[in-house]
């Protein structure tokens, strides 16, 4: 599993709009938003690969200003490991 956090910059007058479609994709979740534009994201993956398609996904999105991955994390899943999968 992968866990990252984003710092996103975007135009404050859409910010409704914006949290409503990030909150919408498969594990994004916004913890702090500013009336400015600034949000905090957490996003939660299977591996580098889809951690980077969503990060791309994200500034592609309509009134992203800009993003940046600040923080990433990689941990094995155990079991896994465990039974060879």
């Amino acid at each position: 599993m992968n866990i990252s956090s984003a710092i996103i910059h975007a135009h404050a007058a859409g910010m409704k709009h914006l949290r409503g479609h990030l909150e919408s994709i498969d594990g994004v979740e916004v913890h702090a938003a500013s009336d400015e534009g600034r949000l905090i994201v957490s996003i939660e993956s299977a591996g580098d690969r889809e951690t980077a398609d969503i990060f791309e996904a994200i500034q592609r999105l309509d009134g992203v200003l800009s993003a940046a991955l600040v923080y990433s994390h990689f941990e094995s899943d155990p079991d896994g490991e465990l039974s060879g999968s």
